[in-house]
């Protein structure tokens, strides 16, 4: 590797390193320029302009023994007794309350609270909206609630309560769809919340897709990342990592902001799960927001997510559609919310990669296979590129001998040796720019599977070998090592890093390249080690087939050396004279 090439191989490990850190560290970064701690919720003059904060004291008194972060802390409470109605399908079973016509509590049949299949011991994962259901108004009502209806297509009940009414429709029998048909019933509607998990590596986020997303165009939104008023509450976890940097000494227990201008949707997230507001027939005004931070810890953390529609015009009749469930793409995609994955600039990589994915995990349902088989595909995909760069970097190598000449001679003109350079790579048809290409390529697609593997809910708990959780780093041993247990795939894809490096062709000098092969998997080490498990599998795997490409190029090339440099060795002809004194 010569120090053009090296120069570049440091500038793009830069940029992977800035995008991955940046990607963490851009809630930091807010919340540094947010002041004192006491002074938040800390927004600027133009987005106080568009936005309305609100925030209440910690010292606050409690509120009737509610929550204080529920929309409808402050409303009274029906006089007659609660009763709860249960609709499910195959996916999804609601709890459904008779004080207000609400969504109380949502469980998600197939995904397991804990690692491992879903048991007794195990439940499944259970979104509780108790402190703030989904679909409540500002006021509390008694509703009578019909016998629950069971038809081809959907489960539903109806409330009633004298010219009010709302129909709660479980769309399908294998979907996380429910829709609410109401009559008579205006105002805002709740969103439900949304809590952070128990990984370090969760986050809460707010997205939505406003018809005036900038520059009077409609656009994703992401609350937690683009200039939103709400990104100094959202930060935490993955979306930024503020714990740690931020005391919260101070600071509100909760804060409300509004965000005004008309929503196609809205969804509230955690890392794997989502709740929405997909569509409605009533155009709305936008939304608040109402954040509640983690009052066990010292530093500022976000512990959950609450959000409320605003409706412009009080129409009599409103259907309106919902989704609870998991962040799957192809969930999200009919429901045209393919932006809650949140995949950013490399959204038209990230895409196909969760599609092959799950191609292949349909074809082996594991996960860890399919990864594998993912990373066999891509280096097949680069492999015409990767055999020209490896080759060019031969060539390069045994053009040395000559590049010293022409450098000794030509040392006192530096433009005439650049032309000497130039012309001999010309005559052996050498490009010293093509052993590059591969890396500037595998870039994007290495960043776009970061974007993809680090939220993918079909990761979530996905076991591999003595991996239990795809979607985690593998901590074994805990108890025993710091920082979280041992992770046993970052260190094997530095060793592998380092052996890439040796098997790669060197043009320059030997103790640089013995520099590069410390620096670098020293580099990927730190950098990977709290990394989701599936992230450092696959770098691992690509550097192992890159390595036995390597070896195989070289071994061809070796070949067709030793056919060109081995003279043919041809018998003379047999004459008469020959054979009359038997020399032959």
């Amino acid at each position: 590797m010569n120090k053009t090439e090296k120069l570049i191989c440091l500038v793009l490990g830069a940029v992977l390193a800035w995008y991955i850190f940046s990607e963490m560290g851009k809630a930091k970064e807010q919340a540094a320029k947010s002041g004192e701690a006491e002074s938040l919720p800390l927004v600027s003059e133009a987005q106080k302009t568009n936005s309305t904060v609100r925030a209440e004291a910690e010292d606050s008194p409690s509120r009737s023994g509610k929550d204080s972060a529920s929309p409808l802390a402050d409303a009274p409470l029906p006089s007659v007794p609660e009763k709860i109605v249960t609709l499910e399908n195959d996916e999804v079973k609601l709890e459904l309350s008779t004080w207000g016509a609400v969504v109380k509590k949502v469980t998600l049949k197939k995904y397991a609270k804990d690692c491992g299949p879903i048991s007794e011991e195990n439940p499944p994962v259970v979104l509780d909206f108790s402190d703030s259901p989904l679909g409540a108004g500002e006021t509390v009502e008694a509703f009578e609630a019909s016998e629950v209806t069971t038809e081809e297509k959907c489960n539903f009940v109806k409330f009633t309560s004298g010219a009010k009414s709302r129909e709660i429709l479980l769309m399908n029998l294998d979907s996380y769809k429910l829709q609410f048909r109401d009559i008579g019933m205006s105002g805002s509607i709740s969103l439900g919340a949304m809590r952070m998990g128990d990984s370090k590596n969760d986050l809460l986020s707010v997205d939505s897709w406003a018809l005036d997303a900038g520059k009077g165009k409609p656009g994703v939104i992401h609350h937690g990342d683009d200039d939103s008023p709400l990104k100094p509450y959202l930060v935490g976890g993955l979306s930024g990592g503020c714990s740690g940097s931020k005391s919260a000494a101070g600071m509100p227990e909760e804060t409300t902001v509004e965000y005004p201008g008309a929503q196609t949707w809205i969804a509230v997230k955690n890392r794997f799960f989502v709740t929405a507001l997909a569509s409605c027939t009533e155009g709305n005004a936008g939304f608040s927001a109402t954040v509640k931070r983690d009052m066990r810890a010292a530093n500022y953390k976000p512990e959950s997510v609450t959000a409320k529609v605003n409706f412009k015009n009080a129409a009599e009749k409103r259907t309106t559609t919902f989704f609870v469930g998991p962040k799957k793409q192809s969930l999200l995609w009919d429901l045209g919310m393919k932006d809650v994955m949140e995949f950013g600039m490399w959204r038209w990589l990230c895409y196909p990669l969760v599609w092959v994915l799950n191609l292949f995990n349909g074809w082996i349902p594991n996960f860890g296979v399919a990864i594998i088989l993912l990373t066999i595909l891509v280096r097949l995909l680069f492999w015409p590129l990767t055999r020209k760069s490896t080759e060019g970097m031969k060539k390069m190598q045994e053009l040395q001998p000559l590049m010293k000449e022409i450098q000794a001679k030509y040392k006192d003109n530096p433009q005439r040796l650049q032309q000497e350079t130039w012309q001999l790579y010309r005559e052996k048809k050498v490009n010293p720019m093509s052993s590059c290409l591969p890396m500037l390529i595998q870039i994007p697609v290495f960043i776009a599977l970061f974007n993809v593997l680090r939220s993918a809910v079909e990761l979530r708990y996905a076991p591999f070998l003595w991996i239990a959780d795809l979607s985690e780093p593998e901590g074994l041993f805990a108890s025993w090592f710091p920082f979280g247990g041992l992770n046993l795939l970052p260190i094997l894809m530095a060793v592998s890093t380092a052996l890439q490096s040796y098997f790669t062709p060197s043009t320059g000098d030997k103790k640089q390249q013995q520099m590069m092969m410390v620096m670098m998997p020293a580099m990927m080490l730190i950098m990977f080690y709290s990394f989701p498990s599936a992230l450092s599998l696959y770098w691992f795997l690509s550097n192992i087939f890159s390595i036995v490409q390597m070896w195989l190029i070289r071994r061809q090339t070796a070949a067709k050396q030793t056919e060109v440099l081995t003279p043919e060795v041809i018998d003379p002809p047999v004459t008469r004279q020959m054979k009359r004194h038997g020399t032959v």
